[in-house]
């Protein structure tokens, strides 16, 4: 018996990469054509983002926690977000939701030390760049978090809202992302967090000066694991 998933979407592009990642990797662990049961519920964005751009986390974890309670209702053992920017909603949204979550951060957290790195470069919205989310999830680990600097933050946001969440990844983005992970690179990271469950839709971990953490795939992989306790 696995558990069932429950995935709260944000954008559709991160939690269609997110829930594909799922389906793709679990015929290794599970058998051919297998994986656990998922339940998606997605809001429209425009919902989540009214909340966000009001710096109004608790408002958001109110809608987190009613699709949590929706993907509940259809079995889901535990949730999951594939959005980074959600997670700052968290210490409103754990204690009113029905079911466990598993924490994107802390999944990227955890593979950061596993590979022993010691200082992160942060790319993701403006909003999650700026936040709590990653120095406190790295913290434990003794691991830093570096930011571009205010220029590069406000152009990934708009990369982030005007072309990736909608499906559009034209290469000039694609470059510019390696130039800021160029310049992170030069503060002295190690590595870099895909903090948007978008970016690794268009950056391409072969052809970037630093090493990347796929926050999306992280995810998935732990959900996988959790999936698969017994």
């Amino acid at each position: 018996m696995t558990q069932h998933i429950g995935i709260v979407a944000g954008s559709a592009e991160g939690a269609a990469l997110c829930y594909r990642t799922i389906c793709s990797e679990a015929p290794t662990l599970m058998g051919e054509h297998n994986h656990p049961e998922v339940t998606m519920n997605s809001v429209p964005l425009a919902e989540h983002m009214r909340h966000i751009r009001a710096n109004d986390w608790e408002a958001l974890a109110e809608t987190l926690a009613a699709s949590a309670r929706k993907v509940a209702q259809a079995g889901a053992d535990f949730a999951i977000c594939p959005d980074n920017t959600y997670h700052q909603a968290f210490k409103y949204l754990i204690p009113h939701s029905p079911i466990p979550w598993l924490h994107i951060a802390g999944a990227v957290a955890e593979e950061a030390h596993c590979l022993g790195y010691v200082r992160l470069g942060i790319l993701g919205t403006k909003y999650l760049m700026e936040g709590p989310v990653y120095p406190e999830a790295l913290e434990g680990f003794r691991i830093e978090s570096v930011i571009p600097d205010e220029a590069d933050r406000e152009r990934i946001n708009e990369i982030i809202f005007k072309e990736l969440v909608k499906g559009v990844f034209p290469e000039a983005s694609r470059l510019y992302f390696n130039e800021v992970a160029g310049r992170l690179k030069a503060r002295g990271c190690d590595a870099v967090v895909l903090g948007c469950t978008e970016i690794p839709l268009i950056v391409r971990p072969d052809d970037t000066p630093l090493p990347t953490l796929d926050s999306t795939r992280l995810l998935a992989r732990a959900a996988l694991r959790r999936a698969l306790e017994q």
